[in-house]
């Protein structure tokens, strides 16, 4: 009985902006880096940056947002992810909700790679996780929080 009036209670809870992602993380391997910061939910949107390279050299940037559609339409998607590497062409993902995986997924299958973009808190790390939609030719990243 309570397992029942627990799984219904999570699925009354209101969707929410991803608050736990906030903050700066790193994560390193080697000499390679990756670094993401992501600003607190505020007025409806998130907003983050990413680089990664290797020793002192820049490899890649990227600029994103989580933002949050208010709607009462059951056909708007209330949450979208849209990434930009290298501030270009701006790409949307929408929300998808996954009772099996913890964390945040956000699937645009239209789009070459990646089509999957996953997040999840694993203790105090942040994870990160690109795939094909189907979970195929996943690559993952461990952040830690940055500066420690």
């Amino acid at each position: 009985m309570w397992l029942i009036l627990a799984v219904f209670a999570a699925e009354l809870q209101p969707l929410a902006l991803p608050a736990w992602m906030a903050g700066c993380w790193e994560h390193r391997s080697e000499d390679r880096w990756t670094e993401e910061c992501w600003t607190g939910p505020r007025g409806g949107i998130m907003l983050g940056t990413g680089r990664s390279g290797r020793g002192g050299v820049l490899d890649s940037w990227e600029v994103m947002q989580i933002e949050m559609v208010e709607t009462d339409d059951p056909a708007i998607d209330p949450l979208t992810f849209y990434g930009a590497p290298k501030g270009q062409n701006r790409t949307g993902f929408v929300w998808v909700r996954d009772s099996k995986e913890p964390g945040i997924t956000f699937v645009n299958a239209a789009h070459d790679y990646p089509q999957r973009i996953r997040y999840w808190r694993d203790g105090r790390d942040l994870m990160a996780e690109v795939s094909l939609a189907d979970g195929s030719k996943a690559q993952r990243w461990r952040y830690a929080p940055k500066g420690n």
